[in-house]
């Protein structure tokens, strides 16, 4: 294994254990311990976990997002899975919205089967991955691009998004909780996904059971503001309750 596909890992097993050995690591990947410490300093220096003695722990906040490339090979399988629910909930002819997300990019993966839609984002993976398709009208939302996550952000897309009536919008989080309900990791990012609530007929969240019960740093809405949740069927099923009993519909992939 490449030190790519390594640093990925060792973030993965942060994201669900918060700590890692370097002698565990070793055994894991089958490199020496001076291979493992260099992997632990690179990550370090990007500000992606802290050493410890004899290994690592994770450096996140509520105010930390994994970068992409680490939430791309995230929970795949459950991604896919949601992807193709979500595709199936859109109807020809209907006009949608989709977030920014690795989520929500499975959902573009999912739509290329379907017909005579109109599709905004502010994602250039999404748009990348539909600019193609032949019966799709693509509207691609402006504003200041947020290296790495290829995004929209800022006054100009919040403007942009007010300007459109959509019948269905697919919603990226970074946590959902009933207390708190949905939250993103960045204030930015945030402030664009209340405006994409604003003029949505249905809105619908999506998102791996990784990110139940878990509340990100910047508020985006009450629960009470979305009509449904599309996640997997690896989430607590106490938590899925009490989403339900507040009042939304769950789908599970």
């Amino acid at each position: 294994m490449s030190a790519l596909p390594r640093h990925r890992a060792i973030l993965e097993l942060l994201e669900e254990h918060g700590a890692v050995k370097v002698a565990d690591l070793c055994e894991k990947f089958g490199v020496s311990e001076m291979t493992v410490r260099r992997d632990l300093a690179s990550l370090e220096r990007e500000g992606l976990l802290r050493r410890t003695h004899g290994g690592a722990i994770s450096a996140r906040g509520r105010g930390y997002e994994p970068p992409f490339i680490a939430r791309s090979t995230s929970n795949q399988q459950q991604k896919v899975r949601i992807g193709h629910l979500s595709a199936n909930l859109v109807e020809e002819g209907d006009s949608i919205a989709l977030d920014v997300g690795t989520t929500t990019l499975e959902i573009a993966r999912a739509l290329r089967e379907k017909r005579n839609l109109t599709v905004l984002t502010n994602s250039l993976h999404i748009a990348n991955i539909l600019a193609s398709h032949p019966t799709i009208r693509l509207i691609v939302i402006g504003g200041v691009l947020r290296p790495g996550e290829l995004s929209m952000i800022g006054g100009l897309t919040e403007r942009v998004y007010r300007e459109f009536f959509v019948d269905k919008l697919f919603l990226g989080v970074g946590g959902l909780s009933v207390e708190a309900g949905l939250t993103e990791y960045s204030l930015e990012d945030a402030l664009v996904k209340r405006a994409m609530i604003k003029n949505a007929k249905t809105r619908l969240v999506v998102a791996d059971s990784s990110k139940l019960n878990r509340i990100a740093f910047a508020h985006v809405a009450a629960l009470s503001e979305v009509h449904g949740l599309i996640t997997d069927t690896d989430g607590d099923a106490t938590a899925i309750h009490r989403i339900q009993e507040s009042g939304i519909r769950v789908w599970r992939a």
